[in-house]
């Protein structure tokens, strides 16, 4: 049996990679959205964030790409919603990721948007803070190699979605 494609939507909070994922989720063939950051922290509880956050969140994204990795070997193309960061606790990430995934078809999709779009849509959105997203991407990780780049100020979450498709998968 193929593998499943694993796309990676990299980029900081607000820049439009969940408003991507649903639009790749309105396509003929699934995605499967098992893979977010959000999603897999809740699987720690709050307690323990609270207690050692960069510990326990690094556990749970390692996890996640070996979620992806299953998905993947059983056939089906998976979506990751997520942000390469590097910090201690999860350094080397991207190259972690990149093991991980070694054997699976990954591709990674840089979700641009400027600092000051993505920081009024953190404030429209009221459940980050304003300057979330510019202090994600000072932690985050470098010389990434993407398959391609999409920019959500200047195209809509179908567009981003109808470029990734055409580019990955035709």
């Amino acid at each position: 049996m193929p593998k499943g494609r694993i796309i990676f939507l990299n980029g900081v909070t607000s820049s439009g990679k969940t408003s991507i994922v649903d639009a790749l989720q309105e396509y003929r063939e699934p995605f499967f959205y098992v893979v977010a950051n959000d999603l897999f922290e809740q699987m720690v509880g709050e307690r323990f964030l609270r207690e050692n956050y960069w510990k326990h969140l690094s556990e749970v994204i390692l996890m996640m790409y070996h979620t992806a990795r299953l998905y993947s070997d059983m056939g089906k193309n998976v979506l990751i919603d997520g942000i390469l960061v590097e910090r201690e606790e999860l350094a080397p990430h991207y190259r972690r990721l990149r093991e991980i995934l070694k054997d699976n078809p990954l591709d990674i999709v840089e979700v641009s948007c400027p600092p000051e779009i993505c920081r009024q849509r953190n404030i429209a959105r009221g459940d980050r803070y304003e300057t979330q997203s510019e202090e994600q991407a000072a932690i985050m990780a470098q010389h990434i190699e993407y398959s391609l780049t999409v920019d959500t100020e200047n195209n809509t979450p179908q567009q981003c979605a109808a470029r990734i498709i055409e580019a990955l998968f035709s």
